[in-house]
C-alpha cells in the first residue's frame, strides 16, 4: 500500500471490530493456522498492527481529535522550553519522515520528537545511584510482550558504568536491534542502562497505549532499517525523534490497551495450549520411538509397537527433529533384525561369511591384510541379534581403500581428470559432489564403493557414482560378493554416531584404518538384507513425504494468514 500522509476514510461509530469477516475466517482455520509454532507471535502482530491503524476498536464522534491533542501538546512543549524545564536541542521542531499507511479521521501523525521528550533521562554516575532503586537491563523485559521478567536494585547488580534515571510513567524503549520488541512503561522511578531510552510524553497521554505503538511491525522495521553499528546497531536519537508515531485521541487510546490486553491474554491462553499439545505429541512420538530403540523379551508385543508407530507416522511426526528421529528408528530397527521378519528358509548368515571368506582371499595380493580374521566373542556384540545373524567386522565383509590425497599441483577445478572428493564436505544431498578434479590419482573408489568419512567428521557415508580419487578424509569401502551394498550403507548409518564416538585427535577428529577394520557390523542372510534395504526404502520415501508435506503445510498456512491479515490491514472502513 503506498505511503499516505493523510488520513483514512471516516469510520461509523457502529463499528465495533472492524474485521469482524476476517476474525470470522480466522477461527474459521483456527486449527490449521496454529499448527504453526510461529502462528501466535504472528497473531499478536497482527493485533498491534490493527490496533495502531485504528481498526481495532471503534472510533466515537464524541472523542476530542487528536489534532486538539497536539495542538495542546505543542503549547505544553512550547512553554517547558520556555521555562527551561526542557532541553531545547531536544525540543526543536522536526521534519517527520514519510508515514507508512493511513489513518482514521480522528487520528493524526505526528513525529516522535514532537508528543514526546526523547532520551528524557537523567545521566548518573554508578557512584550516585540510590542502592535502593530499581536498576533496570535489558535482559529484564521480555521480547514482544513488555513483559518485567525480573525487578533488580543498585544494591543487588555490579554497575561500573552510566545509568539513565527515569520517572513513573516514562516509556522505556530498548533501542538497540537484537532487543527491539522491548518496551515497558515505568511504574516505579529507577535508572537503566543507557540502551534502554526513556520517552517522556509533553502532556500525560496513555502510556501504555504508547508502548504498544513503539512494538508495532512497521516502527520495527524502520528501526531496523536504520540502525546504525556492526556489532550491536541501535537506533540514532536523530532517526527516532523523525519517525512518525500514529496518536489517536486520548479516550480511544485507553479503549485499544484494553482490547490489546484482552486478546494478548487469549494469545497467551492458545500458546499455552499449542505448546502444551505440542508436548504431548512429542512425549508420545519419543515414547513410541523409545521401545522401538529399547530390546523387549516378547516378541509379540515388541511387534505391535512397531506395528503401531509405523501406521501412525503422519500423526506422530509433524516437526522436521521427529522425523529426523523416525528415520534413526528405521535405521535402528533394520540393524537389529527387527524391521522385517525372519525367514526359517533362509541360509543362516554364518554360511554366508563362510563364502564371503572365500571372496575375500582373492583380493589379498591387493594390499588387504593375509592374516586370519579375528573371531567376535560375545562381549564384543553390541545387541543380540536374531538366529540366523553374525557379527562381523567390515575387514571380513568389504574391501577397504584407504584415501590419500595427491599433490597439489595434480588437481584443479576446471573438470580435467578424475573427480576428486577430500572429504564429507564434497558429499551432496544423494551424490557426491566434486569441488575439484585430478588428472594423477593416487587412490580410486569405484562406481557403487561407499565413501565414508574418517577424518573431521567421522562417519557420514554416500555412494561413488563414477570412477573418481579420495582424499585422506575419505575411505572407500568395496562389499564382496554376498553383502548387499545397500545394507552395509544402512547399517553405516545406523551406527554413525558410534564411529563417530571412536575419533581421536586434538586439531581434527579422525580414526584410522585399524578402527575402521575392526569395527563390527551385524551380517543377515542375503535374501533378508534385500528384505530390509526394500522396507528401509520404503519408509524412507514416507519420511521424504512427510517432510515435504510439513514445509508445504507450514508454506500454506503462512500464506492464508497472510492472505487474510492483508485482507484486514488493507480494507477500507465503512
Amino acid at each position: 500500500m503506498a505511503p499516505s500522509n493523510g488520513h483514512g476514510p471516516a469510520p461509523s461509530s457502529r463499528t465495533t471490530w472492524t474485521d469482524d469477516r476476517v476474525i470470522e475466517q480466522l477461527f474459521t482455520h483456527f486449527d490449521r493456522l496454529m499448527q504453526s509454532p510461529a502462528s501466535v507471535q504472528r497473531l499478536r502482530r497482527f493485533i498491534l498492527d490493527l490496533a495502531v491503524r485504528g481498526k481495532l476498536v471503534p472510533q466515537s464522534p464524541n472523542d476530542e481529535p487528536a489534532s486538539e491533542l497536539l495542538q495542546r501538546i505543542a503549547k505544553e512543549k512550547a512553554r517547558l522550553v520556555k521555562a527551561g524545564e526542557s532541553r531545547k536541542n531536544r525540543t526543536k521542531p522536526v521534519r517527520m519522515t514519510e508515514t507508512p499507511f493511513a489513518l482514521p479521521q480522528s487520528w493524526k501523525w505526528a513525529s516522535i520528537g514532537d508528543i514526546f521528550l526523547y532520551d528524557a533521562g537523567t545521566k548518573r554516575e554508578p557512584a550516585k545511584l540510590n542502592k535502593s532503586k530499581w536498576l533496570l537491563e535489558l535482559e529484564d523485559v521480555e521480547k514482544n510482550t513488555g513483559r518485567l521478567l525480573a525487578r533488580i536494585h543498585v544494591s543487588g547488580r555490579a554497575s561500573k558504568s552510566t545509568k539513565s534515571e527515569f520517572r513513573v510513567g516514562d516509556i522505556l524503549y530498548g533501542k538497540l536491534r537484537p532487543y527491539l520488541n522491548k518496551v515497558l512503561v515505568a511504574d516505579k522511578p529507577g535508572y537503566s542502562t543507557t540502551e534502554i531510552v526513556s520517552l517522556r510524553p509533553y502532556l500525560p497521554i496513555c502510556s501504555q497505549y504508547c508502548a504498544l505503538a513503539l512494538r508495532r511491525p512497521d516502527f520495527v522495521a524502520y528501526v531496523t532499517r536504520l540502525g546504525q553499528g556492526t556489532k550491536m546497531p541501535r537506533l540514532r536519537t536523530e532517526d527516532a525523534i523523525i519517525a512518525p508515531f500514529p496518536l489517536p485521541p486520548r479516550p480511544e487510546q485507553h479503549r485499544i490497551v484494553a482490547k490489546v490486553d484482552e486478546l494478548m491474554a487469549l494469545c497467551d491462553r492458545l500458546e499455552a495450549a499449542q505448546a502444551e499439545r505440542e508436548t504431548t505429541r512429542t512425549r508420545l512420538t519419543a515414547a513410541s520411538l523409545v521401545r522401538l530403540n529399547t530390546p523387549d523379551p516378547d516378541q509379540a508385543t515388541f511387534q505391535k509397537h512397531v506395528a503401531f508407530t509405523l501406521e501412525n507416522i503422519a500423526p506422530l511426526t509433524t516437526r522436521p527433529e521427529q522425523i529426523k528421529t523416525l528415520r534413526q528408528t528405521i535405521l535402528n530397527l533394520a540393524v537389529q533384525g527387527k524391521l522385517v521378519p525372519q525367514n526359517p528358509n533362509d541360509e543362516p548368515a554364518s554360511e554366508l561369511l563362510k563364502r564371503i571368506a572365500k571372496e575375500r582371499k582373492k583380493h589379498n595380493a591387493n594390499g588387504n591384510p593375509k592374516r586370519p580374521l579375528p573371531l567376535v566373542s560375545e562381549n564384543e556384540q553390541n545387541f543380540p541379534l536374531p538366529t540366523k545373524w553374525v557379527w562381523a567386522t567390515v575387514e571380513a565383509l568389504m574391501y577397504v581403500e584407504m584415501g590419500q590425497s595427491p599433490p597439489s599441483e595434480y588437481y584443479n577445478k576446471i573438470g580435467k581428470g578424475l573427480p576428486f572428493y577430500q572429504g564429507k564436505a564434497d558429499f551432496g544431498p544423494k551424490h557426491p559432489s566434486p569441488r575439484y578434479w585430478c588428472t594423477r590419482p593416487t587412490k580410486l573408489a569405484l562406481p557403487e564403493d561407499i565413501l565414508i568419512s574418517i577424518r573431521a567428521p567421522v562417519g557420514p557415508t554416500n555412494i561413488a557414482d563414477e570412477n573418481c580419487c579420495i582424499g585422506r578424509g575419505l575411505a572407500a569401502l568395496r562389499p564382496y560378493i554376498g553383502v548387499d551394498t545397500d545394507f552395509i550403507l544402512t547399517s553405516l548409518k545406523a551406527f554413525e554416531s558410534r564411529i563417530e564416538a571412536m575419533g581421536f585427535g586434538s586439531t581434527f577428529v579422525a580414526i584410522n584404518k585399524t578402527q575402521l577394520l575392526y569395527f563390527l557390523l551385524p551380517l543377515p542372510p542375503l535374501p533378508e538384507q534385500r528384505r530390509i534395504v526394500a522396507k528401509v526404502n520404503a519408509l524412507m520415501e514416507v519420511c521424504d513425504r512427510l517432510e515435504g508435506s510439513t514445509e508445504v503445510k507450514d508454506e500454506a498456512r503462512g500464506q492464508l494468514f497472510g492472505a487474510l491479515l492483508h485482507n484486514a490491514l488493507e480494507r477500507p472502513r465503512h
